[in-house]
């Protein structure tokens, strides 16, 4: 399979093959691959007096290098990315959460007394407004009329969540990048 030296395929095999290698970022000798060593240089590792690198694309999938329009910068050889997120509080969008408490119940106390009628405390009264003087009643008729009686409080609700990461990749299948070791030595424009 004849290719450009320092071309890069997708290959289907479990192996690389004869003047290929897989792209796993293998540190290779510049004595043994100098054509190579020529395209490349360091862009991907090595010390670059003995030794230089292979692009790894283990686990990583290829992005062209530059920058698109309103896209990021990424330059030839640089690693990025990570495949899951932890979001923290300042990175979640504005949002609100509803509260519904559903048959509340409450009890409100008012004093009373065994005593008299028309008295300040009388037996068998009942709280009453009759003639704008008297606080109770013997009829229940005349029940002093009450208000809704607002009943206040706080609810406080809990931050929650797992403090887990999610997914953060496309979905992909896992394929070989292979490299050009041997062949055609690309000229330049």
């Amino acid at each position: 399979m004849e290719g450009m030296i320092g071309e890069i395929r997708l290959f289907a095999p479990n192996f690389a093959p004869k003047a290929w290698a897989y792209c796993q970022g293998q540190i290779l000798s510049i004595a043994s691959n100098t054509a190579l060593f020529s395209i490349l240089g360091t862009t991907y590792g090595g010390n670059g007096t003995t030794t230089f690198a292979l692009p790894n694309f283990n686990g990583r999938s290829a992005v062209s290098s530059g920058r698109g329009p309103g896209l990021s910068d990424y330059r030839l050889g640089q690693k990025t990315g990570t495949e899951t997120v932890t979001l923290n509080i300042t990175q979640m969008p504005a949002h609100t959460h509803t509260v519904l408490v559903t048959n509340p119940s409450g009890s409100v106390t008012m004093g009373g007394f065994n005593d008299e009628p028309n008295q300040a405390s009388p037996v068998n009264g009942y709280p009453a407004l009759v003639d704008g003087f008297t606080l109770y009643d013997t009829r229940a008729d005349e029940f002093m009329q009450m208000s809704n009686v607002n009943v206040g409080g706080a609810i406080n609700a809990a931050l929650d969540g797992g403090n887990q990461s999610h997914e953060n990749r496309q979905p992909f299948i896992a394929i070989n990048y292979i490299i050009c070791q041997y062949g055609i030595f690309p000229s330049r424009n």
